[in-house]
């Protein structure tokens, strides 16, 4: 049966559209209005819902937004405006997991849907800074342990160290004055030659010949030694430790050699070169139908997805959160 030109959702929908207009024209409090009557007629059209959000989110008000687009996925999980606008107001939360679960959903949706390509590009932006920011929340976090850690340990081993020279008894202010064994520093930046001096050059005795007192000097000199080469294996302990987390180059193969960035959504023509979909689109459609590097002639529909390498800059971007940096 026919609805009637007074229904409530012909008059929801005529809401909307007025919705719409307002919104158009920066009148984000009228906009937000008529959505508001429309969904009081109609509260099950997730449409009106994610109209009204994305006004919210135009005033940055994020906790409506964010209601706004709970319930419009509670009636349609696979709205892409929906899940976008839940991601940024998340992220306003610093809620860094969830806001990149829900951009992840939102860029396959708008890679899959009908979304267009300029909010397809929209979302990675806010998806790449997200990450990148929750790697930069999670780096600093491990370098500050790493460092704790790390102070703990050098603790730990100076008191050893200052214990074996007391079971030796270097209780003489002259020897410590003329060694420095007792200065963290000094310890530290002893070279081999220092460490070994006594036995090549200043005693090349017998043993017979050596006294308590040069015996003494020698195994302070083994004792330097052994805590030299435990701080030296400390400092590259710490050193691999931390080589995740500071910034290097992208490798070649995971760029796009037309625009140089990294890959998003890689695809592969018939002649085996591998392109950013949008990039290579975009140069079908303004430059003309032929592969950028080899010439050959190339339609869109001839394209496909390059799994292996969408894959491959997954768990790159994974292990190197830097990259995300745009």
């Amino acid at each position: 049966m026919a609805r009637e030109i007074g229904s409530p959702e012909k008059q929801a929908e005529f809401l909307k559209d007025q919705g719409n207009q307002y919104f158009k024209k920066g009148k984000l409090g009228a906009a937000i209005e008529a959505y508001t009557q429309a969904i009081d007629l109609c509260p099950k059209v997730p449409a009106f819902w994610t109209n009204r959000a994305l006004c919210y989110k135009k005033r940055s008000e994020w906790d409506k937004a964010e209601r706004d687009c709970l319930k419009a996925l509670k009636l349609d999980n696979s709205l892409t405006k929906a899940h976008y606008i839940l991601g940024l107001a998340l992220l306003e939360r610093e809620q860094y997991h969830d806001a990149t679960n829900h951009l992840e959903k939102a860029l396959d949706l708008g890679r899959g849907g009908s979304a267009g390509s300029y909010m397809v590009e929209e979302i990675w932006l806010e998806l790449a800074k997200a990450r990148y920011t929750e790697w930069q929340v999670e780096a600093a976090k491990r370098q500050r342990q790493q460092r704790e850690l790390k102070d703990s340990l050098f603790d730990l081993m100076m008191q050893d160290y200052e214990n074996k020279l007391r079971d030796l008894k270097l209780e003489s202010s002259t020897e410590q004055a003329q060694f420095g064994y007792r200065d963290p520093n000094r310890v530290s930046h002893l070279t081999d030659e220092e460490v070994s001096a006594y036995h090549i050059e200043r005693h090349p005795v017998k043993e017979s010949q050596v006294t308590a007192e040069e015996r003494r000097k020698a195994e302070l000199f083994q004792l330097t030694g052994d805590f030299q080469d435990r701080l030296r294996t400390m400092e590259e302990v710490f050193d691999k430790a931390g080589a995740p987390d500071r910034p290097g180059e992208v490798p070649d193969y995971l760029c796009c050699q037309i625009s140089m960035d990294i890959f998003r959504d890689p695809v592969i023509t018939p002649s085996g070169v591998t392109y950013e979909r949008s990039i290579l689109l975009e140069h079908l459609c303004k430059v003309g139908k032929f592969d950028p590097i080899t010439r050959a002639t190339l339609h869109p529909e001839q394209v496909a997805p390059n799994l292996a390498v969408k894959d491959a800059v997954q768990t790159f971007l994974s292990q190197n959160g830097w990259a995300y940096k745009m």
